[in-house]
């Protein structure tokens, strides 16, 4: 069994437990539910934004505790401030320490697109994220099939949320959607757990023209930016490169600065 398939069984488990607590019904009546989401397409595509969508991420399955010291407001109002596209804030607690909390301490503070960053493999998960204040979501390919895809896409649309898909392979474009927003290219091998923004490369021409495309996993230079931008990718998202600072935002900010 896999971390992903780790991960997934865990996930599943949560869910069953979450929608006894707390049924969709009552996700419904919190304050957000009813909010407009912003829009990562609008923002990822607005020239005068960085491109840049800048994760809050505790920890990790390999590396564990990544910077304790740091706490969600400082950190992404930080990446606010530094000019990012968009936050990517992780909501899993077992396997990375996030809460939905921290997704809604950043929505309380920023006035930009939020990623919910998460293993969605239920339907319930897409209305905790409206409820939370997410802006979109996250659908691994890798550990769903081409039906679940549709069906989560098409729900988080119903929503209002965007749909983010994350891919590590080309058979896994196969499952992209009309409901799909944006695809994002995961640099990092599932097997040996190597990093590349080769892969990203590769895999640019065969990803359909209709959807923004972002390249994930691995970016910590600059020059990377203008070579993936080169290529044609609009978006790219970034996490341990400036989580592991002792000001991430002050780090980003930097980052931002030497490709813009």
């Amino acid at each position: 069994m896999t971390i992903l398939d780790k991960i997934v069984a865990h996930k599943r488990i949560e869910i069953a437990e979450r929608k006894i607590h707390t049924p969709i019904s009552a996700l419904e009546k919190m304050t957000w539910f009813e909010r407009k989401p912003f829009s990562l397409t609008s923002f990822l595509l607005n020239p005068e934004k960085s491109g840049i969508i800048a994760e809050f991420k505790r920890r990790s399955p390999s590396k564990g505790d990544i910077n304790p010291r740091v706490n969600v407001k400082d950190v992404t109002t930080g990446y606010f401030n530094a000019g990012v596209s968009g936050l990517s804030v992780l909501t899993d607690t077992h396997f990375f320490g996030g809460t939905s909390e921290d997704l809604m301490e950043a929505r309380r503070n920023n006035s930009c697109p939020i990623l919910r960053k998460d293993f969605i493999v239920d339907e319930y998960q897409l209305f905790e994220a409206k409820a939370i204040g997410g802006d979109v979501i996250l659908l691994i390919a890798e550990c769903l099939e081409a039906v679940e895809v549709k069906k989560l896409a098409g729900r988080a649309k119903s929503l209002g949320l965007e749909v983010l898909m994350e891919v590590h392979s080309k058979p896994q474009l196969e499952k992209i959607t009309p409901d799909i927003d944006i695809v994002g290219v995961n640099n990092r091998n599932l097997k040996n757990f190597t990093v590349s923004i080769q892969t990203s490369i590769d895999l640019y021409q065969e990803i359909p023209d209709q959807v923004v495309k972002i390249s994930e996993s691995g970016i910590s230079n600059p020059d990377a930016i203008v070579k993936l931008k080169k290529v044609g990718f609009q978006g790219f998202l970034i996490g341990e490169h400036f989580m592991v600072a002792e000001d991430p935002g002050k780090k980003c900010r930097e980052f931002i600065r030497q490709f813009s």
